[in-house]
């Protein structure tokens, strides 16, 4: 009877084992950090991207201070990154405050930790531009050719909240060349930015961010801002997918003026970024004379 019941309950921790082991495929399978199959290796040696997150590194309810770890989801940063820096490109990271990036702690968890991170980890160089970030009040946006704002739960507590933030966007905007862009809660950057008399820079545009239905199946709704619901708020013609479950819909839109290229959630990060450099790529093309 005994050597029955411990069959038994090896066999319950063997099909157990395996789940736990195939987790990281299930979950990419469901739709977790997906390919982008329209990528394409980009020549952009000499541009200059520039990547910001957020400094706040607790995910507490309004009031409080205390709360769970947070910070930047390692992927919005690590995905966009490298595309930018495999293509040639010299990439810059900052953050609200600068100095040392909070990085949520679950972002590194290894059933939906990404190759992109994996490749952080072992990456001397871009840890150390992570532990001493640039602080955006002290960077010229204009002398970059993308701007990239990555997100997280902390983005929710600093972007949109960031009146530098607002005017660091317009004058990029102003400056003609740089592509803007972001991805899931990076978008709340955006909300500050207004245009040379006073109006938000971003009304009219096609946009996305991530949904607030995608907020309430992540269970997190005591952030201050959501993204949906203030990119509505300014007069954004919001775009998003949708479906039974939304978790890992997701869609990369570009605006009108194909100026501001904008991904719903983690799972744009390949695809925003290739399609901002698709636009440097046909902005190149232009200027060369015949």
């Amino acid at each position: 009877m005994k050597k029955w019941i411990i069959r038994i309950l090896i066999g319950i921790a063997l099909v157990v084992a395996i789940f736990v082991f195939s987790l990281p495929t299930i979950l990419h399978n469901a739709g977790l950090h997906p390919e982008y199959p329209n990528s394409k290796v980009y020549e952009m040696k000499g541009k200059k991207a520039l990547i910001i997150t957020t400094s706040h590194a607790v995910l507490n309810n309004p009031g409080e201070t205390n709360g769970k770890p947070t910070g930047v989801f390692a992927s919005e940063m690590t995905v966009p990154y490298y595309e930018f820096q495999d293509a040639g490109m010299n990439v810059d990271i900052a953050s609200i405050k600068g100095g040392e990036i909070p990085i949520d702690p679950q972002s590194f968890l290894f059933m939906i930790k990404s190759d992109a991170d994996k490749r952080y980890q072992k990456d001397d160089i871009f840890q150390k531009k992570v532990k001493t970030s640039l602080k955006i009040d002290d960077i010229d946006f204009t002398k970059y050719d993308v701007i990239f704002l990555a997100c997280g739960w902390g983005a929710a507590y600093d972007l949109g909240q960031s009146e530098v933030l607002g005017r660091r966007i317009s004058e990029a905007y102003y400056a003609q060349h740089p592509i803007i862009g972001s991805v899931c809660h990076g978008a709340l950057g955006l909300i500050q930015a207004k245009d040379t008399i006073g109006n938000y820079l971003i009304t009219g545009r096609d946009m996305t961010g991530v949904t607030d239905k995608q907020l309430i199946e992540l269970g997190i709704t005591q952030t201050p801002l959501h993204p949906e619901s203030e990119l509505r708020n300014r007069g954004v013609n919001y775009k998003s997918n949708s479906g039974k479950r939304d978790i890992f819909e997701t869609i990369t839109v570009i605006d009108q003026e194909r100026r501001f290229v904008t991904g719903q959630n983690q799972n744009s990060g390949h695809e925003t970024a290739q399609k901002i450099m698709g636009i440097l790529l046909e902005n190149s093309a232009r200027q060369v004379p015949d």
